[in-house]
């Protein structure tokens, strides 16, 4: 099979771009490999210590010959995503001694719910959590006793943040463990709906909380193709979770399953046997490039597009935006579902869901097969998926066709020819839009600008009916240096109705929209931000800006920017309240959207 020279080429660049970064950091997993099984490093003392609670498994872990399993928890019950893994060590310490191992729960790391805290101070927490989880897997495995690891976490950040502390504890194979999404509720066009009447005054709060109670209903992730379950496509597509993990709904006997299979295989590939398989050898430049063309051919969050890069940091690896944009103009959109289309993962995953679609990219050769997972040498184990007969867990043959073609196409067949995602560069910097769900008759808006600070006085004024003509709003101050870039989907229903009633609308921030980005036109992570003195903040009201998905510009047109002055505004009031206090390192010494905004990598 012959790999498309697009493929090929973004990933020679992303190696040669990586070259010494990737080099330091796989020496130093090799040597902290070749120190061999962690528990014999520990005195006599230390291991007591690690095992005084164990009761039946002390034996176990003293005689270190048996794999030492840790668990490191994103468990509470605030995240329905998460909630499930409350009983998950249980089954999984139950798991381990049927192969001969043991496990422990290394510890917990914090997880937020951004549709809790979405439009609301707590939000400008939320990126800055995925460091902060990068550092609690840390602390979780500082205690160097583990032969392996198991990672709970599915959400918007968790993911990210636990790739990073799991790359950097690259020498430890690890499997990421998902819980599966909730059971399809109240469509999601129908929600998006009372969300856009109430926006209008049409309906009141009980009708909205209604809609809202009757599509997030139960535990398991949010059903819609927001960040949460595009970090499951990407473990997946980046050989991190068992083939076909991702999208089994909790509380079900193949769920239970994967679980235990999955700490078969921790147990089986720590270094005390002989097929030893450590995520340094599994996180490469081929990984993510393979994440990277999952993203595009499923039109997934544009919240990993700062998150892909700080993962591959921790991994020594550097990502472009430039390699974002290469990979979307070869490969298509494959697949429809909210917010690009009326389906929700549950209906993806029954049209045949990401073994078909890897299968399709790989005959394609829109994928490396040639990568190692935690299933094994080569990326087609993901072209299977798992069953129960007669109560046995096994794999099966995936579909070799869809059972859905309005939701699942194939490479020869596809929704759009090129991927959902397009990077913008111009004159107001460089940031990114979501286009699988606009219309193509939007992918360029030009229009004057409004300018707001805070995304509340937007809605303020549209209650006021000030937005009547085509207009390019501008939410500026927003990036993670001024107030940690929190989402502004809250911001959609508005746009979406202006949009409906036939302005020409588009949105241009140096912050974040969601994975549930919609059919508004969104210029998104614009970088250098305002707060740096980016172009942003050398904008003036009534300028007339260009947003053009199409040639991949973002520009305000007939201004000279360098003959102004960049605006500065008091963001004195982002440094305190619901925990902001504790952040302010943080925000002073984070990165560049567009590198990943990280703090710790």
């Amino acid at each position: 099979m012959t790999i498309d020279p697009t493929i090929t080429r973004v990933t020679d660049r992303i190696v040669e771009r990586s070259s010494a970064s990737r080099e330091i950091y796989l020496d130093r997993m090799c040597r902290a490999a070749e120190d061999g099984p962690r528990r014999a490093h520990l005195t006599c003392g230390n291991q007591a210590h690690a095992y005084a609670a164990m009761e039946n498994d002390k034996d176990a872990l003293a005689a270190a010959r048996a794999p030492n399993i840790g668990i490191v928890t994103a468990y509470n019950d605030m995240l329905s995503a998460h909630q499930p893994y409350e009983t998950f060590p249980d089954r999984i310490r139950a798991a381990a001694r049927t192969v001969g191992a043991t496990a422990q729960v290394a510890g917990g790391v914090p997880a937020m719910c951004d549709g809790v805290t979405q439009g609301q101070p707590g939000m400008e927490l939320s990126l800055f959590s995925r460091d902060v989880i990068a550092l609690a897997a840390g602390v979780s495995l500082s205690h160097n006793t583990f032969d392996a690891a198991l990672y709970l976490g599915v959400c918007d950040k968790i993911v990210p943040g636990l790739v990073i502390g799991a790359a950097t504890f690259g020498f430890i194979p690890g499997i990421f463990v998902p819980a599966g999404p909730m059971t399809s509720g109240l469509p999601n066009d129908e929600k998006a709906k009372v969300r856009q009447q109430f926006a209008t005054g049409e309906v009141g709060r009980d009708a909205l909380m209604a809609a809202e109670m009757a599509s997030y209903h139960g535990p398991g992730t949010c059903t819609f193709y927001g960040t949460a379950n595009s970090n499951q496509m990407l473990m997946e597509f980046m050989g991190l979770h068992l083939p076909g993990a991702s999208f089994v709904n909790p509380g079900t006997p193949l769920r239970d399953a994967l679980t235990d299979e999955a700490v078969r295989r921790a147990a089986a590939i720590t270094a005390l046997g002989n097929n030893y398989t450590p995520v340094c050898d599994i996180l490469d430049e081929k990984a993510f490039v393979n994440g990277m063309v999952g993203l595009m051919a499923t039109g997934g969050s544009t919240n990993l597009i700062i998150h892909l890069p700080a993962m591959a940091r921790a991994a020594g690896i550097l990502l472009d935006l430039s390699d974002f944009a290469e990979l979307s103009q070869a490969v298509p959109l494959l697949a429809k579902v909210y917010p690009n289309g009326l389906a929700d993962v549950n209906h993806f995953h029954a049209a045949g869901g990401l073994g078909y679609m890897i299968g399709q990219l790989i005959d394609a050769g829109l994928l490396h097969p040639d990568v190692k997972t935690v299933a094994g040498e080569g990326l087609d184990h993901y072209a299977r998926e798992p069953s129960l007969s007669d109560g046995a867990f096994q794999y099966r043959d995936g579909p070799k066709d869809s059972l859905n073609d309005r939701i699942l196409r194939p490479v020869s067949d596809p929704f759009q020819k090129h991927g959902g995602l397009q990077d913008l560069q111009g004159n107001l910097g460089r940031g990114v839009m979501k286009v699988s769900a606009v219309a193509a008759e939007r992918h360029v808006i030009e229009a004057p600008c409004r300018i707001f600070h805070d995304q509340n006085d937007v809605k303020t004024a549209f209650k006021n009916g000030e937005f009547t003509t085509d207009t390019v709003i501008v939410v500026r101050f927003q990036g993670p240096r001024a107030n940690g870039m929190p989402e502004l989907h809250s911001l959609t229903p508005t746009l979406a109705v202006l949009q409906d009633r036939g302005l020409k609308v588009a949105l241009v921030t140096d912050g974040r929209m969601s994975g549930a980005s919609g059919k508004v036109p969104s210029a998104i992570h614009v970088s250098p931000e305002a707060a740096m003195g980016g172009p942003l903040a050398r904008l003036r009201e009534g300028d007339v800006v260009r947003v053009d998905a199409t040639s991949g510009t973002l520009d305000v047109l007939n201004v000279d920017l360098d003959s102004r002055e960049a605006i500065m505004v008091d963001l004195s009031g982002n440094s305190h309240g619901i925990g902001r206090e504790l952040f302010e390192v943080f925000r002073q010494n984070v990165g560049l959207a567009s590198d990943g905004a990280g703090v710790v990598v």
